[in-house]
């Protein structure tokens, strides 16, 4: 069922982030501020990695992250950066190893880390980090990452990036599931930081997370209709919205979101010279809104390519995604 919707032009302008001085990069990532003691040189890389963590492209903000140290390898938020996109908190995956391996880099003990960090807000952002990868069970220092991060936030309730973060912890601590307090109270922080700052990556992203369920879906629509124009050059912003447009039956939006999820990922891949991901989570979405707008043809046409990469020794999830359309595409067309 084809449901009306409004078009809504959003004008973003071309991303500027800022830290010691005000710096460009290229691509086209959001807006973040984040004022740190490293060398000039390494300023443009670690934003850039810091704004690829808000969008959840973990392997690209690494990369992002260890360009910095080699610019600066004193610069303990370089490091920071690179342990903190060893956590996917929404997807219950975190590995603590090679985080440890980062900030073991740096220097090899906490109190030695902090050592490194020349102001009291960077010592407290590595003081948090170290909560989240400290000693106990996963679950447990969740809980206490969250409320080192309420504590930061207290203390700079002024800083975007601390809020952003804080409203990412929170989303972090629902072990058991989605759990509506716990999702409103992040959403009511990050669409905050959204309203006073409309290009911040994070602020759209949280929002979403947070109000990702048929019931709470309209209060995510802005965060959704800005984002992927927040944030072009990554491809998870660009699927990402389409969370909300599935829950409010905007399929027409679903298929725009995950063509530019996939064209854009597949950007990507090309300049590592990796093929096309035909079998993804992109391309499982895309499949399913044309089905859902009664475009068998183009639905079809996207499991066939997919079927025909099953042939050839298909790796990690690739199974999973054909499998959903294939039996997505039974029941829809009967």
């Amino acid at each position: 069922m084809r449901v009306p919707y409004k078009l809504i032009t959003i004008v973003c302008l071309s991303t500027i982030l800022v830290a010691r001085p005000a710096t460009a990069q290229e691509g086209q990532l959001g807006t973040v501020h984040f004022p740190n003691s490293g060398a000039p040189a390494a300023q443009e890389p670690f934003l850039r990695g810091l704004a690829l963590l808000h969008s959840f492209e973990y392997s690209a903000a690494r990369a992002a992250s260890r360009e910095a140290q080699d610019a600066d390898p004193g610069f303990a938020l370089a490091y920071w950066g690179e342990a903190m996109a060893w956590n996917y908190p929404l997807w219950y995956q975190q590995f603590r190893d090679e985080a440890l391996e980062a900030l073991g880099r740096l220097a090899s003990s906490p109190e030695d880390r902090q050592a490194m960090a020349p102001t009291e807000r960077e010592r407290t952002w590595l003081a948090a980090v170290e909560t989240l990868y400290g000693e106990g069970e996963k679950n447990d220092r969740d809980d206490r990452y969250e409320r080192a991060m309420a504590d930061m936030h207290r203390a700079f309730p002024d800083d975007p990036e601390v809020a952003a973060f804080h409203s990412l912890a929170i989303l972090g601590t629902a072990h058991e599931g989605r759990e509506h307090r716990t999702y409103m109270r992040a959403g009511a922080i990050a669409s905050g930081l959204l309203a006073t700052h409309p290009d911040h990556p994070g602020a759209a992203h949280y929002t979403i997370h947070s109000f990702d369920d048929p019931a709470h879906a309209s209060l995510g629509l802005q965060a959704a209709l800005a984002y992927s124009e927040i944030a072009p050059d990554a491809a998870h912003a660009q699927h990402m919205t389409s969370h909300i447009f599935v829950a409010m039956g905007l399929w027409e939006r679903v298929v725009e979101a995950n063509i530019r999820a996939r064209d854009t990922q597949d950007a990507q891949r090309a300049e590592n010279g990796l093929e096309p991901n035909v079998c993804g989570h992109y391309s499982s979405w895309l499949h399913y809104g044309h089905l859902q707008l009664g475009d068998t043809d183009e639905a079809e046409a996207l499991m066939d390519l997919c079927h025909e990469r099953m042939q050839n020794d298909p790796k990690g999830q690739e199974w999973i995604y054909f499998a959903h359309m294939r039996s997505r595409q039974i029941v829809d067309t009967e």
